[in-house]
């Protein structure tokens, strides 16, 4: 298994559209008042972990630039547009309800959000969205915060912890806390 330096993996806080169970992928929704909530549950335990002096990294999509205004407490982060959630092909924007009825074969068969994205007519798939995500993993040079999306941290985090696609597209998929990946092993910060 290939190691990596030491990361802590925020995802967002919760959105308008998590909230509305709509598929956002590469698209925009802001942070409810929930999310913003758990930008401030991570902005508790990133503070000593900012003291560290870790390199930040996050996505170009506003749900992961206003969690990391927050939970990064104004520290300086470089954007990398490899962090981008999957892009959902033409399911983004639609409800999960809409997907089932609009796409019952897809829907189907692939009963995680993982699976269900990555099968996404028009979308990104998988080799693709994983492949962007193992580069900029191996681009790392010293122990760095991610903050980014939910697939996309459950990639990231299957990477480090050299997990299966089906036991990537099983793990937690947390908001509000942070995820400590090192030496092959994950921990969760709350």
């Amino acid at each position: 298994m290939k190691t990596f330096p030491k990361i802590w993996f925020l995802r967002h806080g919760q959105t308008e559209w998590n909230a509305e169970l709509r598929i956002q992928g590469q698209l925009e929704s802001c942070l409810s008042p929930l999310g913003l909530t758990h930008a401030q549950q991570q902005a508790t335990v990133m503070g000593p972990i900012l003291a560290q002096a870790p390199a930040c990294f996050v996505s170009p999509l506003g749900r992961a630039q206003q969690t990391a205004e927050i939970a990064l407490a104004g520290k300086e982060y470089a954007t990398d547009p490899r962090l981008a959630e999957a892009h959902a092909g033409d399911l983004q924007g639609m409800t999960l309800p809409e997907v089932a009825a609009r796409y019952p074969a897809i829907w189907d068969s692939n009963p995680r959000h993982l699976e269900l994205f990555c099968a996404a007519p028009n979308g990104e798939g998988f080799g693709r969205f994983h492949a962007r995500i193992l580069s900029f993993m191996q681009s790392l040079t010293g122990p760095s915060v991610v903050v980014a999306h939910g697939l996309l941290g459950q990639v990231l985090r299957g990477i480090a912890l050299g997990l299966s696609r089906q036991e990537m597209a099983a793990l937690s998929n947390e908001q509000g806390c942070v995820y400590v990946l090192e030496h092959g092993k994950e921990e969760l910060l709350k």
